[in-house]
């Protein structure tokens, strides 16, 4: 065990503040499920953002770069920096319309834009699905990198590490509600990235580093460091590079990077006061989620790869966690460097991380199981104190299975390909539900089953039928095509959602565009006044123009920062110029896109929580 007293105080005083905050927000989370779930519907976007980003600074995202780093180096990292476009497109297109919908859920949002008994079915087992299933597989994947970074630094069981982080996660998350997580993420935010600092800092003074010209310059590492890949190889442009670019990120559903928005990214834009605070959020997020992040973790997971150049070597370092070493243990390795006090900080900056993540799918998962599942089907007359507590008990379940489940798992990156796999070929029907009449609840019952069933069959059948072996690429590719010619068969199969539903939804959410002069149309010939059906403007060229712009901005920060890291000082400087440049576009087309000046009430601080 590495940790001293003075580090264990540091991680006993945060764990006590958490608790904390749960507990002085407890009486006003639990006045009802819209307090509890969506915080009021009142949040700033700054808090939101910075929620989101913590969410995402989760404990197993440091080990699943530093495995990328050390497997497939820095290049490797675009089996999600690709997703940046899909978050893009999210702030730009859907995060107007999702705010518009006012639903809790958006799962609630199936019985908003599709009809009859599919549409309900659909609700209740996208409820049990994601709420339970799917969120369970993620929090015990984030649950799985505690275990081995309590291994390495605490020298802890995994069963003593389920319990005691679970635990404590549970209870303030439980009591505070979406509102208790949203103030926990804005310090553990800050803490997360100290953390990061720290590591990197320590992890380049390791004497067999050398500092950052002796990592830089390291045999095993300078093969490591491109950010764009060898285009003379096509298997790794096309599987590392081109796949993700071009297909994976409108395809597959992935939480936090679901196309169109959802999970606990819409849970995030429900909690905003209003549209143009739900956009800054979802903006924020994905600014600071890739530009500001990767570094201090890529730094550590190269640095790794001259202390610890094998698993065996970790293994040999690190016996009470042998059962669970993997290149995904590279980061927490690197931290058993880290002198006394410092340690302490930077354990606490796991353990924030590792809190937010959790507090918040626990959160999101319950608001499921509870609005879109107990409500609907099973006690539709409870009062809100009953939904608060049913929240409360489900919050408590969801710990203790995805718990049992984290014990069972072994490798963070093959976890992250599974959740890929069974969500490819679902996005692009995510996407195009808002702007295609014709998408009905078959079409997303079809998408779902579909691509679960090729998950399914490359996860436990392909390897028997004596068929040619196919790489992860190729399965996504294959799962793509197979589940988005099935769920458009589908929809031209079954019969159309209820014109009522349509052209209330479009009354709802003004989502505009010619995918709905059909309903409107219609609407028109009954006489009825159309008006209110459309937007004033289609928002989607707009938004699309800003939505490159953003990528261009945030991609040119995050390859600037690495270049300046590497010492190219003139591509450096190109880059940073490209990045500001198109900040400074993104900025007038985005005025245009919302119709605000800047020093109206989305660019102030305003908009504080209530107590």
């Amino acid at each position: 065990m590495l940790l001293e007293p003075i580090d264990w105080a540091i991680i006993g005083a945060y764990l006590v503040f958490s608790l904390i905050i749960g507990v002085w927000v407890m009486r006003k989370a639990g006045k009802n499920s819209e307090q509890f779930f969506a915080a009021g519907k009142n949040m700033p976007w700054w808090l939101l953002g910075i929620s989101m980003v913590a969410t995402t600074f989760s404990t197993d995202t440091p080990n699943l770069v530093s495995n990328i780093v050390r497997t497939d180096g820095v290049v490797g990292n675009w089996v999600w920096w690709a997703f940046l476009l899909t978050g893009m497109l999210t702030v730009f297109v859907y995060a107007n319309l999702w705010k518009r919908s006012g639903v809790l859920t958006d799962v609630e949002f199936y019985e908003l834009r599709y009809s009859g008994k599919m549409a309900a079915f659909l609700r209740g087992f996208r409820a049990i699905y994601l709420g339970f299933i799917f969120n369970v597989v993620v929090i015990a994947t984030v649950s799985l990198a505690a275990i081995k970074i309590s291994g390495v630094l605490m020298g802890l069981s995994p069963v003593q590490t389920v319990v005691i982080a679970g635990a404590v996660t549970v209870v303030y998350s439980s009591l505070g509600g979406l509102r208790g997580v949203l103030l926990t993420d804005f310090f553990q935010f800050f803490l997360a990235i100290g953390g990061s600092l720290i590591a990197a800092y320590v992890a380049l003074d390791h004497p067999q580093v050398g500092g950052l010209e002796g990592l830089l310059s390291h045999k095993e590492v300078v093969s490591q460091l491109n950010i764009l890949p060898d285009f003379s190889d096509p298997s790794q442009a096309i599987g590392i590079f081109l796949i993700p670019l071009l297909v994976q990120w409108w395809s597959v559903y992935y939480p936090g990077a679901e196309p169109g928005g959802g999970g606990y990214i819409a849970q995030r834009m429900f909690a905003a006061k209003d549209e143009n605070n739900s956009i800054a959020a979802v903006f924020f997020f994905n600014a600071a989620h890739y530009a500001l992040r990767p570094w201090p973790w890529i730094i550590v997971g190269l640095a790794s790869i001259i202390v610890f150049p094998d698993v065996a070597s970790m293994q040999e370092a690190f016996p009470d966690a042998a059962n669970v070493a993997d290149d995904d243990m590279g980061y927490p390795a690197m931290l058993t460097f880290i002198p006394t006090g410092w340690l302490g900080l930077v354990v606490a900056s796991l353990t924030a991380a590792y809190m937010s993540t959790i507090s918040t799918h626990l959160n999101w998962g319950s608001s499921y199981l509870v609005n879109d599942f107990y409500k609907r089907f099973i006690r539709p007359e409870s009062s809100e104190k009953e939904l608060v507590q049913v929240g409360r008990i489900s919050t408590v379940v969801l710990m203790i299975v995805a718990g049992a489940l984290a014990l069972a798992l072994q490798n963070a990156l093959e976890s992250f390909q599974i959740i890929l796999q069974i969500g490819a070929g679902t996005g692009l029907l995510f996407i195009l539900r808002w702007f295609w009449w014709r998408i009905n609840a078959g079409s997303e019952i079809a998408a779902m089953f579909i691509a679960f069933a090729v998950a399914l069959y490359f996860q436990f059948a392909h390897a028997h039928t004596g068929l040619p072996e196919v790489t992860g690429w190729e399965e996504l590719i294959i799962g793509v095509i197979v589940t988005t010619i099935g769920w458009l068969a589908v929809t031209f199969a079954t019969r159309p959602t209820d014109k009522e539903t349509l052209i209330n939804f479009c009354k709802v959410a003004r989502p505009g565009g010619p995918g709905w002069q059909k309903v409107i149309e219609q609407a028109r010939d009954e006489g009825k006044d159309t008006e209110p059906l459309e937007d004033e403007a289609w928002r989607v060229p707009q938004g699309l123009l800003c939505m490159v712009l953003a990528c261009i901005a945030v991609y040119g920060a995050l390859f600037a920062t690495g270049y300046w890291i590497y010492g190219k000082w003139v591509l450096a400087s190109v880059i940073t110029m490209v990045a500001l440049t198109a900040s400074v576009l993104l900025y007038k087309a985005w005025r245009k896109l919302i119709k605000i000046q800047p020093d109206e009430e989305l660019f102030k601080e305003e908009g504080q929580i209530e107590e």
